[in-house]
């Protein structure tokens, strides 16, 4: 009976976002308030509503219904509760039922928290939200039914894949569609103030916070993904430039690309076409990416094998929104004003030129993604572009933009001394360079390219320091007047720092983890040693354990340095009786300055020189932490950057409230 009601819910809210999607921007047409009004209510019903059907299915795992085709394909008895409760939105309809759960929750929230916007932008925006919501609803119901029964049910369910079955994955769908989701409500903003002909810096100071929210958790979803591919796969990589990766990243390029150019609009009322734009092409690339992953188009290890129908009624609804979206900025950019003016040196021209980079590197990474399947397409040709393209494309496209961001915040609006600005870093570029060979003599290897991409990142690290001490006035004032100012600095100017450093240190993380890695494969017995970098690990054998509902091959290495005992590292070789899979667990030592990685698989017997031995692989990656130490900085200052009162819709208000209240006081 629960399915059922979690099905009727669906229909009701695919109703309301009907009504939604017509009456608020009727009303607005006519300047009718009640009917522009009816967009909170119906805004608040779909979240109910959807929110309703999304408790059903949890309810449905929670408790083993198998008599619910979903539940019975994608869970098992067996499983621990966690992961009961994750694969609600493990398969393609619980995931889709996840992402218009989102959906609906931040036109909710704008409806919750836009008291301070216009009463037609606040409609025409959770109209055009509504639109999507129709869209995505009307594609859950008719090809993606998620409460499916199955007649006669099995006695036990098909299981997750187990690959799946990581708290790590587990929030990495949440946190992804979080960001994908919420660059709906930015494009949803464009799309309403083009219909609406307006867009202006009060547009942007808007726009600005649900943009910096769904960029925080988008960059939160890819770093917990990186780092689960890292410890569960076995190969010890952190990004293999995975199709089904490339969409995740390509949201994420656009964007950082929308959030400063976002500043650039309300700050100087410029690029506005620029922002729109970008609004519309980055949840563009987040619809792109949903229909490559559930199309059946690509086989990935995140992929959903689904009917290839659904992929045809998904490509229908990315057509109207993209081709419709620009069809409407084609209409209306002419007429939006250019705004204020500046020189070639300037802050303006630097965020500009980072437009330009990422705007490059995205369509690079499109490029990479999509040209296999087009060539297959045309010709039936398979070919494969890997890591190989994608680092000799991409990577020296961004070395210019991280310089460009060691100079960007020290630039003025409108004009700048460049001149002055080198001046200022001069002390930066000389600590980036002193690092960078210390590093060079301790390494006596790598190539040309690793050694200027460290030189940079050692500049933006330094050169942002030197950003933050200059406005604090360090070294130049009294430390108390320092000390003074550093309290004073607004939340937002400390997370655009922390979130520079953060870009700095995860590229040392990328660059120590790709160059210096060290790897050691061999077929291993009990007693059998290996050495890497500094280590020498001793291979004690292998135990059987077993899980809740798999089987472990246990190994047990033993670490030493020096002759000293370091640790005891237990990798191991799981087997999934329901679902007929095994799986690496790895083992993982990790210090500041580096990870000893462990893996180990049985090989075939063909293979092995002895019955009985095991392929040990051992890595040692230096830095690699930095990569995700990096990612929660990032995330750190973007969230540090939200939490400032000047980026909340709706501050000006309670800012004229209290000085009123204070004079009235008086």
């Amino acid at each position: 009976m629960i399915p059922e009601l979690g099905h009727f819910a669906l229909a009701l809210a695919l109703s309301l976002a009907l009504v939604q999607s017509i009456l608020p921007i009727v009303g607005a047409g006519k300047n009718d308030l009640r009917l522009m009004q009816s967009a909170s209510a119906t805004a608040y019903g779909q979240v109910v509503f959807v929110g309703l059907a999304f408790a059903a299915l949890m309810n449905a795992f929670v408790t083993s219904d198998f008599t619910v085709l979903n539940v019975a394909s994608n869970s098992n008895s067996l499983k621990p509760m966690i992961y009961k409760v994750a694969a609600t939105w493990g398969s393609h309809e619980g995931s889709l039922l996840l992402w218009v759960f989102i959906l609906t929750l931040f036109g909710a929230s704008v409806s919750l928290f836009g008291s301070n916007l216009p009463a037609t932008l606040k409609a025409r925006t959770l109209s055009v939200q509504a639109w999507i919501s129709v869209g995505f609803l009307s594609f859950m119901l008719f090809t993606s039914n998620p409460f499916d029964r199955v007649f006669p049910p099995p006695l036990d369910g098909s299981d997750l894949n187990p690959l799946l079955q990581d708290i790590g994955l587990a929030m990495h769908p949440p946190l992804l569609y979080f960001g994908y989701v919420g660059f709906s409500i930015v494009f949803s903003f464009a799309a309403a103030a083009l219909i609406e002909g307006r867009v202006d810096a009060a547009w942007a100071r808007w726009v600005r916070p649900w943009t910096l929210a769904a960029w925080i958790s988008l960059t939160a979803g890819i770093g917990l993904g990186s780092w689960w591919a890292y410890y569960e796969l076995g190969w010890g990589g952190w990004w293999f430039w995975d199709p089904v990766e490339n969409v995740s990243f390509m949201p994420w390029l656009l964007g950082t690309a929308l959030l400063h150019s976002a500043i650039v609009t309300e700050k100087r009322d410029a690029f506005k076409s620029w922002t729109v734009l970008l609004a519309i092409l980055t949840f563009s690339l987040s619809l792109l990416g949903t229909f490559i992953v559930r199309s059946g188009l690509l086989t990935s290890v995140h992929a959903f094998a689904v009917d290839p129908e659904r992929g045809v009624y998904i490509l229908g609804l990315l057509a109207v929104s993209i081709g419709g979206s620009l069809g409407l900025y084609a209409w209306r950019a002419p007429t939006m004003e250019g705004g204020g003016l500046f020189k070639p040196i300037s802050r303006e021209a630097g965020l500009l030129v980072n437009n330009l980079i990422l705007g490059a590197a995205t369509g690079t990474v499109l490029f990479g993604t999509l040209y296999p399947l087009f060539l297959e397409a045309v010709t039936s040709d398979k070919v494969s572009v890997g890591p190989q393209f994608f680092n000799a494309a991409f990577i020296p496209m961004m070395l210019p933009l991280v310089l460009a961001m060691g100079m960007g915040p020290l630039l003025s609006w409108k004009r700048a001394d460049l001149f002055g600005v080198l001046q200022r870093l001069k002390f930066a570029a000389l600590l980036s360079l002193i690092a960078s060979l210390i590093v060079w003599y301790l390494s006596e290897r790598g190539p040309v390219l690793a050694y200027v991409s460290l030189l940079l990142a050692f500049w933006l690290m330094f050169a942002t320091l030197r950003e933050w001490a200059l406005r604090i006035r360090l070294f130049e004032t009294d430390m108390p007047t320092a000390i003074r100012r550093a309290r004073n600095l607004p939340r937002s100017s400390y997370g655009m720092t922390i979130a520079h450093l953060g870009v700095a240190i995860v590229m040392l993380g990328m660059i120590g983890s790709s160059v210096w890695k060290s790897e050691e494969i061999a077929f291993v017995e009990p007693g059998t040693v290996l050495s890497i970098s500094d280590f020498k690990v001793t291979f004690e054998g292998v135990e059987r354990t077993r899980g809740p509902n798999y089987f472990a091959d246990r190994g047990a290495l033993r670490v030493e340095r020096d002759g000293e005992y370091v640790t005891t590292l237990y990798p191991e070789r799981r087997t999934y009786p329901v679902a007929q899979t095994t799986t690496t667990e790895s083992a993982i030592r990790s210090t500041p300055a580096g990870d000893l990685y462990a893996s180990i698989t049985e090989p075939a017997s063909e293979i092995a020189e002895d019955a009985g031995a095991w392929t040990l692989r051992i890595l040692y990656e230096p830095l690699i932490g930095f990569i995700w130490l990096g990612s929660i900085m990032l995330c750190f200052g973007g969230l540090l950057s939200l939490s400032d009162r000047r980026l909340r819709v709706g501050a000006p208000k309670k800012s004229e409230s209290r000085h009123a209240q204070a004079q009235a006081a008086e």
